[in-house]
């Protein structure tokens, strides 16, 4: 195996692992799994991840003809992307995010439970279709290059899994004050990436160096 492709392949899932963050989804998963049974929060862990992989498997295929076709500038999706991901960063902070899920009624079905808020927007958010688009950008990427990342994006999503899987256990080493404070610092990366991107895409839409 050549030097080049291995640091390019850590590269990859580094980035991937920092935006889909697992460590956000811990205390989302936690409260929308409250009162189910092991299988049941495996089948939520299981729906959340396979949601997320589809949606952002979307990005990776349409995801830049989309834009193309709209006519819309990669900064202007990068800015609109970052403000999203900055509004979340902020619920978190806040915990916001888990008054939301603490909100499902109890009749919700496994998927319903996995969708909203834990596939997307916590897993599956503005940041991380964002950089699967910047990933596999067909301008630079060839088809087997976007299909390298696409299967990074799974091992990626293979190992939130079994993070999500593991909040339990997580919980008990931790402590819940442990996850509360896991929470707000995964709000404040999210905002700290949000902003940096919101600066370099002003700065690429407004020609700044």
């Amino acid at each position: 195996m050549e030097p080049g492709f291995q640091t390019h392949f850590v590269y990859e899932l580094v980035t991937l692992l920092a935006v889909l963050d697992p460590t956000a989804a811990i205390p989302v998963f936690l409260t929308a799994t409250a009162g189910l049974s092991g299988r049941q929060s495996l089948q939520v862990a299981a729906y959340a991840i396979g949601t997320a992989f589809l949606v952002l498997f979307f990005f990776i295929c349409v995801g830049q003809l989309l834009l193309e076709a709209l006519k819309i500038p990669m900064a202007s999706f990068q800015l609109a992307g970052s403000i999203v991901l900055l509004l979340f960063g902020l619920k978190l902070v806040l915990a916001q995010v888990a008054a939301e899920v603490a909100a499902i009624p109890s009749t919700a079905t496994m998927a319903q439970r996995a969708v909203y808020p834990l596939a997307i927007p916590t897993i599956a958010g503005a940041g991380s279709m964002l950089t699967v688009v910047l990933l596999t950008d067909n301008n630079t990427r060839s088809i087997a290059e976007q299909a390298l990342t696409t299967s990074r994006l799974a091992i990626s999503l293979a190992i939130v899994f079994c993070v999500i899987v593991l909040s339990n256990q997580i919980l008990r080493l931790v402590g819940r004050a442990g996850i509360e404070v896991m929470s707000r610092v995964s709000g404040l990366v999210l905002a700290s990436i949000a902003v940096n991107g919101i600066i370099i895409a002003t700065k690429l839409s407004f020609g700044i160096a």
